[in-house]
């Protein structure tokens, strides 16, 4: 392996998975064990799905094969402690024809820890096989650490994304949280404006809703995203792309009803709660707002 201590930062990995040392993962002179670095790691190779926009669990079914680790290679220049903050950042560095190179690095601020290569092959999970690596990855990865987006936003029409909004829905309302699934579609969907996050492998990801309460005022509602994704940003990528096409419409004020869970979520998306909080659908809710300005477009309609 290459002596990255010269050469990496953490400007030099795309994905950085943060997290802070914990009581159980030291020893008794309150530095990390060796073994949990490679759980550290482990960690952010799911992240690092998660930032493709692909859930974990979900590769042997979406890609037909599953990655599986054929050898790990680990460097140690300093050591983690109890309580420090570090930054898990991972790369894909090469593609073979059924193998993939990945390297990761731990830093605590810029102070490169440890460093570590990780081949993965993928291979039939029937047999463990090797099989050739998919096309898609092939251009996925390395489009991915180039710095492009591993998503498409779309923005329509029921009758174009409603098949795949639905899908959505049906997991997330009627499955995940037990709404009645009367509710998950309604006779206001074919007036509204949709917008689908989809990842590279045409997977609906993301979606939500917007209609036209009012002169001036536009109603979000109907956001789901695919429970293993949430915290990745998707929601407010929905939320951005329906408030977009709202202040392109002429509205200056967008309202939602928001779970009383989520409401921390969209206060800090310049959201204001007001009213009481009310039941809806069994399941506790509050009415918020927030004013909307001109803005240039930044998604497509394709």
């Amino acid at each position: 392996m290459r002596e990255p201590s010269r050469l990496w930062t953490p400007q030099d990995f795309r994905l950085k998975h943060r997290l802070r040392v914990r009581w159980g993962e030291v020893d008794i002179q309150r530095i990390v064990f060796n073994p949990h670095y490679l759980m550290y790691i482990d960690g952010a190779f799911t992240e690092y799905w998660r930032a493709l926009g692909i859930p974990y669990a979900s590769i042997p079914a979406m890609l037909q094969g599953d990655l599986y680790v054929k050898k790990s290679t680990i460097e140690y220049h300093g050591s983690a402690r109890l309580d420090d903050m570090l930054d898990i950042c991972l790369k894909c560095e090469r593609i073979g024809n059924s193998s993939l190179l990945f390297q990761s690095g731990i830093f605590r601020s810029e102070t490169l820890l440890v460093s570590a290569e990780m081949v993965y092959v993928f291979a039939d999970p029937a047999n463990q096989r090797p099989k050739p690596v998919p096309q898609m990855l092939r251009e996925l990865l390395p489009s991915y650490e180039a710095g492009a987006s591993p998503l498409q936003v779309r923005v329509g029409s029921w009758i174009e994304l409603g098949s795949q909004a639905s899908l959505l829905r049906q997991a997330v309302f009627v499955e995940e949280l037990k709404i009645d699934p009367g509710l998950a579609q309604d006779a206001l969907d074919p007036a509204a404006v949709h917008v689908l996050v989809l990842n590279r492998l045409g997977e609906a990801v993301a979606t939500g809703r917007l209609l036209q309460e009012g002169p001036g005022v536009a109603r979000i509602a109907r956001v789901a995203v695919n429970a293993a994704l949430r915290g990745s940003g998707f929601g407010r990528i929905v939320l951005q792309a329906l408030m977009q096409h709202a202040a392109e419409r002429g509205a200056t004020r967008v309202m939602l009803s928001s779970q009383y869970s989520a409401q921390g979520f969209y206060s800090r998306l310049g959201f204001s709660a007001i009213g009481e909080a009310f039941v809806k659908a069994n399941v506790p809710h509050i009415e918020m707002e927030r004013a909307l300005e001109p803005r240039p477009s930044l998604f497509g309609t394709n």
